[in-house]
């Protein structure tokens, strides 16, 4: 037989048994066999779980802002600066909130201080001349005033309600272009700043972009109650999210008094301190760990005339327990000036208690 004839019944054959060879396989096995490893996750019936309960969505801004939008204004003020080169005039732009129908503006100390003319915008695009009613620089908030009424104004709410986690939105004329929004949460509660050599006490803390020209805008809660006056920015390049309001109830009470008196009055004791913690108590050796440490008395001051000195640890202020600086000042700030307080200190290792009449801060 010869080759080209045994090579073609080599293949008839292997046709023939369902042998493949190469692209000549044409009968695959119906019912390939599973290896133990392919079929150990297998499961035909599994499907994705039920959602057990449906999710939460968003809250809705929108009211929010059509109910706060009205009451907010933008506040641009004329400043003359000197320099080498003369005379020039700055304009510097913020916020500010309208606090009834009369033409009242809560606004910061800080953007109205020095203003020569102060222009306030309302939100239907009218704009009037300002006047200072009274200024804090303490607690950077101020009080001018437009010559128009029935105005839409702003409804104040009780910060002390607040929730860590609570939304909030923060409303101004950010960047100079007109009155936004922009919204975040409340991320912590009464916190301190110290900016331009000055502490703010008891600011909320939140996460809601803040920009230059949002100062003075208000922080409002979703009832579109204002909650807190925003007031300073953390700017650092490792810092995102950290701006910070001066809450509804540490501004009220200032504000009555602005425009009742034109002026902030507060009692004053005379010291100054710094705030007593672990770490500071174990590097100089003090007796306790928490309390205010007094680090300098003004002579002639209520301190120095009831007998504190420097070094002594300041425990309590009438009832209230005093760990740090912060609980000082807002003691010190709740009392009235000609009170006669009981403070209650640490000298050495014995514990004294001492009173002192509050007079009036001195004004410089």
């Amino acid at each position: 037989m010869s080759r080209k004839y045994i090579v073609a019944l080599v293949i008839l054959i292997a046709v023939g048994l369902g042998i493949g060879i190469g692209v000549l396989s044409f009968s695959p096995t119906p019912n390939p066999p599973q290896s133990n490893n392919a079929t150990q996750h297998i499961d035909p019936d599994w499907t994705f779980p039920s959602e057990s309960e449906p999710a939460i969505p968003l809250p809705d801004f929108r009211p929010v802002v059509a109910e706060v939008m009205p009451s907010v204004v933008s506040v641009t003020t004329e400043t003359v600066v000197s320099s080498f080169f003369g005379q020039s005039t700055e304009y510097v732009a913020g916020s500010g909130i309208l606090i009834d129908d009369k033409g009242y503006v809560v606004t910061n100390e800080h953007v109205v201080e020095d203003a020569q003319n102060i222009y306030v915008e309302l939100a239907d695009g009218r704009t009037f001349s300002a006047n200072i009613v009274g200024t804090d620089p303490l607690s950077d908030l101020a009080v001018i005033r437009i010559d128009a009424t029935d105005l839409p104004y702003a409804c104040w709410g009780d910060s002390g309600s607040l929730s860590l986690g609570e939304w909030v939105l923060a409303v101004g004329n950010a960047l100079e272009k007109g009155i936004g929004v922009t919204q975040g949460i409340v991320s912590s509660l009464n916190v301190s700043v110290t900016s331009g050599g000055n502490t703010l006490f008891g600011l909320i803390q939140t996460t809601a972009a803040l920009n230059p020209g949002n100062s003075g805008g208000p922080l409002v809660n979703m009832s579109g109650e204002v909650i807190g006056i925003i007031s300073v920015k953390i700017v650092a390049s490792e810092v995102e999210g950290v701006g910070f309001a001066i809450s509804s109830d540490e501004a009220k009470p200032i504000i009555l008094n602005l425009i009742r008196y034109g002026r902030v009055t507060y009692p004053w004791l005379g010291v100054g301190a710094q705030t007593v913690n672990p770490l500071l108590a174990m590097s100089m050796d003090l007796p306790v760990d928490r309390g205010a440490l007094i680090l300098e008395v003004v002579a002639g001051s209520p301190a120095d005339t009831a007998g504190l000195r420097e070094d002594d640890i300041i425990i309590r202020f009438e009832d209230k327990e005093i760990s740090d600086v912060v609980d000082l000042v807002q003691a010190l700030r709740a009392s009235e000036i000609g009170e006669e307080v009981e403070i209650v200190f640490v000298r050495g290792e014995g514990i004294k208690t001492i009173s002192a009449r509050l007079v009036e801060r001195p004004t410089s």
